[in-house]
């Protein structure tokens, strides 16, 4: 049985109105008469309706979350981390994939303003359009974006500093010896994975070590991407000595097909990634990678999203940047003389 304000009202002897400011821990109402009505609410089992709240309000407690694919632990730890703030916050998350279709990711931009949510946190596929952005400031939704360049942004982000975690790459494989670089990366609208790609092409040409050859070859930034990726430059780039897979689930790709090719990770080849997966550190050999911040970013993401949600002017965007560090364990190894 759905219990009512009505019911807490008779239960408790006060009027209705009282019970709804006890309730929303609202301004004139005694703190005697609050513990009462609280008290009995509880006793006699009422639960909040937060759904009739929140359009009552025009905002749900709810918030969105856009990502690219949840299969990726990457999202799996970010998105552990937001509904983490969220829940900490009493706010539910609604977790939506866009499989890097824009137009998927346009539908579930409008579901979520149809649902009322109080924010969107998103790793955008593309930028969003006019008409969307538009849209979302008439609906007054604040958006935090994930992994998005800060450069030129009307959004908050949230981000990595992907640019020195591919610096800290290949200066670590230049300086182990290594003269004949790979890095195997995604497509180039990503721009977190490009710059990583842009930060290890600096290291390797400032390095001062002689000629350093480098080859680029983009795929999907996934494990299967990265084993097609790592077969087609085995075949065609054999002397390559060092490999650096833009994700830690490329490099598992990477891995599969040097030992399919009956070649030795790191005897033959040495094998780089970036995020530092738990999965990482128990794959054999467990591999040497970037650390970079996920669950952290997540949790920053929702904390973020809800300052802004309760600001009621429009405000400068807000960017925040998470380090890196580099991982080394047994997946990397100067070359064979």
């Amino acid at each position: 049985m759905t219990i009512t304000l009505d019911d807490i009202a008779k239960a408790s002897g006060v009027h209705v109105s009282t019970v709804s400011r006890a309730l929303n821990n609202a301004y004139g109402i005694h703190s005697d008469t609050r513990a009462k009505v609280l008290a009995t609410a509880k006793e006699i089992g009422y639960r909040p309706n937060r759904l009739a709240q929140g359009l009552a309000r025009g905002r749900s407690r709810t918030l969105g979350l856009v990502i690219t694919d949840i299969r990726n632990p990457y999202w799996t730890e970010v998105a552990r981390g937001a509904e983490d703030a969220a829940f900490a916050a009493g706010y539910d998350l609604v977790l939506c994939n866009s499989d890097l279709d824009a137009g998927k990711q346009t539908r579930y931009v409008y579901s979520l303003l149809e649902k009322r949510v109080a924010g969107i946190l998103m790793n955008a596929v593309t930028g969003l359009t006019r008409s969307v952005q538009e849209d979302l400031a008439q609906w007054n939704v604040p958006v935090v974006l994930l992994n998005a360049p800060r450069k030129g942004s009307s959004f908050s982000t949230v981000t990595t500093d992907t640019f020195e975690g591919g610096f800290l790459a290949g200066t670590y494989l230049v300086r182990l010896g290594h003269k004949s670089l790979a890095v195997l990366t995604g497509r180039v609208e990503r721009s977190n994975l490009t710059d990583r790609v842009k930060g290890f092409m600096k290291a390797v040409n400032s390095s001062g070590e002689g000629a350093v050859a480098t080859v680029v070859i983009r795929g999907a930034h996934t494990s299967e991407g990265g084993y097609e990726a790592a077969k087609k430059l085995l075949a065609n780039h054999p002397k390559v000595t060092a490999i650096f897979a833009a994700n830690d689930v490329m490099a598992f790709g990477v891995i599969r097909a040097i030992y399919e090719q009956g070649l030795k990770v790191p005897e033959n080849i040495s094998v780089m990634g970036f995020d530092n997966l738990e999965l990482s550190g128990i794959i054999r050999p467990p591999l040497t990678t970037i650390q970079c911040a996920k669950y952290e970013v997540g949790q920053a993401a929702v904390e973020l999203l809800l300052k802004l949600a309760q600001q009621k002017d429009a405000q400068l965007p807000e960017h925040l940047v998470f380090g890196v560090r580099l991982v080394e364990r047994e997946s990397c190894r100067p070359p064979c003389k």
